[in-house]
């Protein structure tokens, strides 16, 4: 994507502007970082896409040996920190930051410098990860949670784990840099007459995530660090050996990553309430409602993390709080699940791929909410713990909830961005490749979980066979599907007709600022600051 040109500050207005790789080295412009936001992210997508095939080719049958398995749980386990630390949530900052400050009518983020500052934070981060693939030992193998034992000094003895705690390090600074910007625009930079209740749903679920961040993220780095002063300076935070308690890794980690969910999740789904509404000619149902939900949950997803533990003997007590929290949280998400049906409902809908998308999240993430709670129950979770039960509940949460809701931002706000228009008919087509892979793949790993499939594993026996093949099938289509995306935008770039301000002709009750604007948007976005009234 190409984002609108950089341009001096109005406090420096006569400097030459810069251009060619200066203007992305150096620039504090929010859209620009936005889009260097997204194509970073794209970049661990496909790397860790790439992983993901290799995985699935190496269990499409028992007994292959594509992969060793050493080299099998390194790649496991990049790809979920990639998918999670590396794309997801930077491709989410990456559309706030473009979006964000031209929705409340600001001119930029509050801080650019350390806007800039955030974004640059990241290649060192993912840098250290891949590089570690090549030094002695490998990368770090005990899964993208890497719970102790397997990430101790005894199991993981080379510098994969070391490096991989740094990169989430700069990963984490990176996101909390990133709150306090978002938290400071939104609170202090919104143009005249928008009040909190009048800012998009969008922002709103930005907000909120950062707010989540800023909480859940130190948390995150103090287990870190525990862990890495464990394996270099010796201390037993960890250490059974040494009176350490493994569990309390747990704790701490879970604490900040179920949180990390919602801070995934969110964003989604405050685009899909931006995206609902234009595409079914609406005004959006129960916007209150949604607000006060999106912050319900924000709340409550911080007093779930025990039901990841249920298998560790924790106290019963706690097991029953814990359980009856996950199933608490289905209800804020159930409004927003009604809010969503009912603004479409009796709509005038055009099923365009934005809109396909959309629709696609919540059929997807109704079902990953739905397994979610079978395992808020603790009969049930003992019996599928550490299956490919849990493996198809993650993704269908994940993939089915964030990447479906980043593919109808991303389509949505391509012409606005790129100030072109996507080719339609390849976006339905890649909709119908991702929808349908995205089931053959993680469907069927319900089944193997409930048959008792262990996860993380570099084979399996034969009765597990026949679902594997499928899995590995829908992978392939997946893999075709992201292939025409990318194809799509690439070409839309180069060849796209011309986007207008506003090209997918808002009614009135759905149009934010950012479609009163040209695409792509000039400099500082507004050439007078608007007035909401």
């Amino acid at each position: 994507m190409s984002g609108g040109s950089h341009a001096p500050s109005m406090t420096d207005a006569h400097a030459k502007p810069r251009t060619g790789i200066s203007k992305w080295l150096f620039t504090t412009d929010h859209k620009l970082i936005g889009v260097m936001y997204v194509w970073l992210g794209f970049f661990f997508f496909a790397v860790g896409g790439l992983f993901a095939l290799l995985l699935r080719t190496q269990l499409a049958s028992p007994g292959l040996h594509v992969l060793k398995p050493e080299v099998y749980n390194q790649l496991m386990s990049l790809h979920g920190t990639f998918m999670i630390f590396f794309f997801t949530i930077p491709i989410l900052a990456g559309l706030g930051n473009y979006i964000v400050p031209i929705q409340i009518g600001a001119r930029d983020m509050a801080f650019p410098r350390v806007n800039a500052i955030s974004f640059w934070l990241l290649i060192p981060a993912g840098l250290m990860m891949i590089s570690s693939m090549f030094l002695q030992g490998g990368a770090a193998a005990g899964g993208w949670t890497s719970y102790p034992p397997l990430s101790d000094r005894q199991y993981s003895p080379g510098p994969g784990v070391d490096l991989w705690i740094l990169g989430l390090h700069l990963a984490g600074l990176s996101s909390i840099l990133g709150a306090i910007n978002f938290v400071v625009t939104v609170t202090n930079l919104r143009a005249p007459g928008m009040t909190l209740w009048k800012i998009p749903m969008f922002c709103w679920a930005v907000f909120i995530t950062q707010c989540i961040i800023l909480f859940a993220t130190p948390v995150l780095a103090g287990a870190l660090t525990m862990l890495l002063t464990d394996r270099m300076f010796g201390t037993a935070f960890f250490l059974p050996s040494a009176g350490g308690d493994p569990v309390l890794w747990q704790h701490l980690f879970w604490f900040y990553s179920h949180p990390a969910v919602y801070i995934m999740v969110l964003p989604g789904m405050g685009m899909i309430s931006q995206v609902l509404p234009v595409f079914a000619s609406k005004r959006l149902f129960g916007y209150k409602g949604l607000v006060i939900s999106t912050a319900g949950i924000g709340v409550i997803g911080f007093l779930v993390w025990g039901h990841h533990m249920f298998s560790t003997g924790i106290d019963p007590s706690l097991r029953f709080f814990f359980s009856l929290a996950s199933m608490v949280i289905a209800v804020p998400t159930g409004v927003k699940i009604w809010s969503w049906i009912a603004t479409i409902w009796g709509g005038s809908i055009r099923l365009r791929t934005p809109m396909l998308y959309a629709v696609g999240f919540i059929a997807l993430f109704v079902i990953g909410g739905a397994t979610g709670v079978w395992l808020a129950l603790v009969p049930f979770d003992v019996q599928v713990h550490d299956t490919y039960f849990v493996v198809a509940h993650l993704h269908y949460v994940l993939f089915g909830g964030s990447l479906m809701a980043i593919f109808a931002g991303l389509y949505y706000w391509f012409p606005k961005i790129s100030g072109r228009l996507y080719n339609e008919k390849l976006g339905q087509l890649h909709f119908w490749f991702t929808f349908i892979g995205m089931n053959l793949t993680f469907m069927p790993m319900h089944f193997m979980g409930i048959l008792g499939m262990p996860r993380r594993i570099y084979t399996y026996q034969a009765q597990y066979a026949s679902w594997n093949h499928v899995a590995t099938l829908g992978s392939y289509v997946l893999g075709v599907g992201m292939l025409l995306f990318f194809v799509n935008m690439l070409w839309s770039l180069w060849k796209g007709p011309r986007a207008t301000a506003d090209p997918w002709e808002h009614i009135e009750a759905t149009k934010t600022l950012e479609w009163t604007v040209t695409s792509p948007p000039p400099a500082e976005n507004f050439a007078t600051l608007p007035i909401i009234r």
